[in-house]
């Protein structure tokens, strides 16, 4: 079972799409906002959650205080489920935050926006190629705030993220088969 670690929301269950995605497993997302709690990068943060699978990254990130999340996912099923729980953590958490779910292609979704976010998900599945990825992450660093954070969600067995004129990577972590790159845009 998928569910909200902490924060306003902490404990609901979420659902998660029967097929086609491959949710982040806890002790990876409690790592992980372990993290980026301790480098203060939640609160207030605008939020852009791309392969959103369930929404569980950026929903977590409004839990814990971010100030919105767009939610991308394009499998028609996949994005119902994210509609669903995004109801349900926004039912949870009153209107503090803007929860906003996108049912589009990845890089359709970031051709069209006007968003500055201060922090994004990428956790794209496995089998999306490695030029699929360089082109979103291409297509993404217009849309990111002075002094983002990008975190791709990589199978072990994969290289690092071939990044972008404008993108730099600063870590990374594994856990298990799953690598966590941390990136954020040129100083």
């Amino acid at each position: 079972m998928t569910r909200i670690i902490a924060g306003r929301a902490g404990s609901i269950a979420l659902e998660v799409p029967d097929a086609g995605t491959r949710p982040t497993a806890d002790r990876v997302r409690e790592s992980l906002f372990g993290s980026l709690e301790s480098a203060d990068a939640l609160r207030g943060a605008a939020v852009l959650d791309l392969y959103a699978g369930s929404g569980a990254l950026g929903l977590e990130a409004v839990s814990r205080g971010a100030a919105s999340a767009d939610l991308v996912e394009k499998a028609p099923r996949a994005a119902a489920v994210v509609q669903r729980n995004a109801v349900k953590v926004a039912k949870s958490i009153g209107s503090d935050a803007a929860i906003r779910v996108h049912r589009s292609s990845v890089d359709a979704y970031l051709r069209a926006s006007q968003g500055a976010f201060d922090l994004v998900f990428l956790d794209p599945p496995y089998d999306v190629s490695e030029a699929e990825l360089a082109g979103s992450l291409e297509l993404l660093v217009g849309a990111l705030a002075p002094g983002a954070t990008v975190i791709i969600e990589r199978a072990r067995r994969s290289p690092a993220p071939g990044l972008p004129a404008g993108l730099e990577h600063a870590r990374h972590k594994r856990y298990g088969d799953t690598v966590l790159w941390w990136v954020h845009p040129h100083s």
